[in-house]
């Protein structure tokens, strides 16, 4: 059921302090607040919420402003909570009128929040942190005429894939699901298979690396047993158990050298990324594409693909979600010689980066010289607002999780141009308390001299 909305004029309690009378109304936050427009949350999620049955749902403002802030300061659900009750101006910027004591909700109920979100409702709240930046001024016209994008990883949040642990989680989970299902299994290999990886981990430290290997081989046969025998038992398995067998037939048939292999039982889409990195060679998680202003650094973009696609691949899709964004604005988009031979076909002029100007206009090679400012923008959107380890679950959480991360980003510029305006309007105010006391006659010293 949709949440319920709040009466325009409500009567004001007699033992509860406001928070108007407590904050500062020129604070950035509370600026902010009043420019964004909240209703859109509401009619974009309210066909979500059945319409008479359950019970209402927990405000929508309250939970677009919980993870705004929650994403702007890189917390988890039950740190942005606890800091919710300590603070009143993030109460006010989710909408309380009192200042309150305790929790508003449970942490878990911002988890099931975020599936009822979805992709395009996460795409809604990037979209508004545009608008607002456009209606404050912040954002000029002339600003969204050119942008930059280029690719990144967004890494998941899983162990380093080892085969021997893959084989014996897989074996663990198995089991488990079987056994939640009814289906009796003779052996579980629970307590040889935990000895079995503790052995192999050894071996391998120790560098003796036959023995490491003869524990893993070990380990997929009791995975084959495991899988064999759930087979003969379960003839019409369920939805659950049928992912589940297919991911451990994947686990107990890849080689070393396949290509799109598994590297996590819980989370089987990951793929392994190089993207030429001397730190970090291999990183495990999915391709993120992401558009910025060329001007600004406002980001208008992210979009995350499933696997790993060639960069000029993801290029389309990217330009199809920027026009969703902030509509026919774009006129120009500057890439990295990565995406040569791209899949973009519309409007949109493509300038692609290249080492010597040659015959290139002069100013136009300015502009292409500035698509290196998108790659201190990635680097703040993973040391600052959570991009670099995602921690929500499959394809959907991915999505998810890049379009949080890059209206957060949004919000935090934002809110420094509040800030800025203010320190402008008190320099101004300054300078006018300083003509007022300046002297109108000149001291003595300066005539005599």
């Amino acid at each position: 059921m949709r949440p319920k909305s709040e009466p325009k004029q409500v009567q004001r309690e007699l033992f509860q302090v406001e928070l108007e009378q407590i904050i500062d109304m020129n604070h950035a936050l509370v600026r902010l607040g009043q420019s964004i427009e909240w209703a859109e949350f509401e009619e974009a999620l309210g066909a979500t919420y059945h319409p008479t049955q359950g019970a209402p749902g927990i405000s929508t403002r309250l939970m677009v402003a919980l993870h705004y802030l929650k994403y702007q300061h890189d917390l988890s659900d039950e740190g942005v909570l606890a800091h919710w009750v300590e603070n009143p101006y993030w109460q006010h910027f989710s909408g309380g009128r009192y200042f309150q004591h305790r929790l508003p909700m449970d942490a878990s109920s911002m988890t099931r929040w975020r599936s009822r979100l979805g992709e395009a409702g996460a795409e809604q709240m990037l979209r508004a942190t545009i608008t607002a930046g456009i209606r404050m001024g912040a954002i000029r016209s002339s600003e969204l005429k050119r942008i930059n994008v280029d690719t990144t990883v967004q890494s998941k949040a899983i162990r380093y894939p080892t085969d021997a642990r893959l084989y014996h989680r897989c074996r663990e989970r198995l089991v488990k699901a079987a056994r939640q299902e009814g289906v009796k299994i003779k052996q579980s290999y629970q307590h040889v298979g935990r000895k079995l990886l503790m052995q192999s981990s050894r071996y391998a430290h120790a560098r003796q690396m036959q023995r490491a290997r003869a524990c893993t081989r070990k380990l997929r046969t009791q995975l084959g047993r495991v899988i064999r025998e759930i087979e003969r038992q379960v003839t019409e398995p369920s939805d659950t158990l049928s992912k589940l067998l297919e991911t451990a037939h994947q686990i107990h048939a890849q080689q070393r050298h396949d290509k799109n292999k598994v590297y996590s039982v819980h989370e089987p889409e990951v793929a392994c990324i190089a993207k030429g990195k001397a730190g970090k060679p291999y990183e495990f998680g999915n391709k993120v594409s992401v558009a910025s202003t060329s001007r600004g650094g406002w980001l208008v973009g992210a979009k995350s693909f499933t696997g790993n696609p060639y960069d000029g691949h993801t290029l389309a899709a990217q330009m199809k979600q920027v026009r969703s964004m902030i509509g026919e604005r774009v006129r120009e988009a500057h890439v990295d010689m990565g995406y040569r031979g791209h899949n973009y076909q519309g409007r949109i002029t493509v300038h692609l980066d290249k080492r010597r100007r040659g015959r290139t206009p002069r100013p136009l090679w300015r502009w292409m010289k500035r698509r290196a400012a998108i790659e201190p923008s990635i680097g703040h959107l993973k040391n600052e607002h959570r991009l670099d380890r995602n921690r929500l679950k499959g394809v959907a959480g991915d999505a998810i999780n890049a379009l949080l991360a890059a209206a957060a980003m949004n919000f935090q510029k934002l809110l420094g141009v509040f800030w800025l305006y203010f320190l402008r309007a008190l320099l101004n105010v300054l300078s006018r308390l300083r003509l007022l006391t300046a002297p109108t006659n000149p001291p003595i010293s300066s005539l005599t001299t």
